[in-house]
């Protein structure tokens, strides 16, 4: 599953993230790494997504949302 199939005020884990190494060089300039819990705030019409990572909100388009991959965090924090 990728971030882009996550459903609004659920919290996941990230997996794997398959971008261009400069794309995922600045999310993980970010916080937004392997393993890093993520939760999903707001899912914009035009497919932006809100999230929040490690105390901070971040949006992300929903091209490099695609390239990150998630299971869903049961318990985790």
């Amino acid at each position: 599953m990728n971030l882009s199939q996550g459903v609004r005020d659920n919290s996941y884990k990230i997996i794997n993230i398959e971008m261009p190494e400069n794309i995922e060089r600045r999310l993980q300039t970010l916080g937004i790494t392997e393993g890093s819990i993520v939760e999903l705030l707001n899912i914009k019409k035009n497919g932006t997504l809100i999230l929040k990572v490690r105390g901070s909100r971040f949006a992300v388009g929903g091209k490099i949302a695609s390239g990150i991959k998630i299971r869903r965090a049961e318990g985790e924090s």
